[in-house]
C-alpha cells in the first residue's frame, strides 16, 4: 500500500505498512500505535500512518507557520521516533537531506519560541530588572513587590519562583549569584518569563 503526500506539486509516495483504525486501536499493542511502529518481520521499515491527517488534526497550516510543509512532515514523523533513514527511504531522498530539513525545522521552532517570549515580555505589565551580582534569594521579593504595585498575582512560592528563574536563566545563574543581568516579566495572568543575554 502507498500513501501520497499531497501538497501542491510536492507529491511523493510514502510506503505504508499499516493504516490506523480507531475502532481497533489497542494502546497495549505497539503495532496499533497511532502513527508508526517498527515491524522487524518486514525488514525494519517504519510503519507510517497518514501524516497529512495528523497535520490536519493538529491544525498545521504552512501559510501561517514558520515551518514549511516538508519540515512539518519530517518533524511529525521524528516526534514519533521514526528514524531519519526510514523517513528518507519513504520519501525517496537521502538521510542527510532529512537531517538537514529536521535541523532547519528545529532551528525555526527555537526562533519562534524566542519570538513569542519576546512578544510576551513586551506585553507583560510587570518587568523587573535584576542586575548581575544579585543573590538569587533576593529575586522573589523584588518580583512580588513589583507584582503588588501592578495588581498582578504570581502563583509561585519563593522557592518555586527561584527555580523558575534559575531554570529559565540557565548559565546566567551561577549557584546563588545572577551572573548576567536578567529581565523578569510577569504577564497579567501570572506567567513568569525570564530573559537574558547569552
Amino acid at each position: 500500500m502507498q500513501l501520497r503526500f499531497e501538497h501542491g506539486s510536492d507529491s511523493l509516495p510514502l510506503r505504508v505498512r499499516h493504516r490506523f483504525d480507531r475502532r481497533r486501536f489497542d494502546p497495549a499493542d505497539p503495532i496499533s500505535d497511532y502513527d508508526h511502529a517498527r515491524d522487524p518481520a518486514r525488514g525494519g521499515f517504519a510503519v507510517i500512518d497518514d501524516v497529512e491527517t495528523l497535520l490536519e488534526d493538529i491544525g498545521f497550516e504552512a501559510e501561517t507557520s514558520v515551518l514549511t510543509h516538508r519540515q512539518a512532515q519530517i518533524l511529525a514523523l521524528r516526534e514519533r521516533d521514526v528514524s531519519q533513514a526510514d523517513i528518507a527511504d519513504a520519501l525517496g531522498t537521502s538521510r542527510a537531506n532529512v537531517s538537514s530539513v529536521e535541523s532547519s525545522a528545529r532551528e525555526n521552532l527555537t526562533k519562534a519560541r524566542e519570538t513569542v517570549a519576546f512578544a510576551e515580555a513586551l506585553r507583560a505589565p510587570v518587568r523587573v530588572r535584576i542586575p548581575a551580582g544579585t543573590d538569587l534569594y533576593d529575586v522573589p521579593d523584588r518580583v512580588y513587590d513589583a507584582c503588588d504595585e501592578n495588581g498582578v498575582k504570581v502563583d509561585h512560592t519563593a522557592p518555586d519562583l527561584m527555580k523558575v528563574v534559575s531554570d529559565a536563566a540557565g548559565p546566567a545563574v551561577q549557584g546563588r549569584k545572577i551572573s548576567t543581568p536578567l529581565v523578569i516579566g510577569v504577564t497579567s495572568n501570572g506567567l513568569v518569563r525570564v530573559r537574558h543575554r547569552e
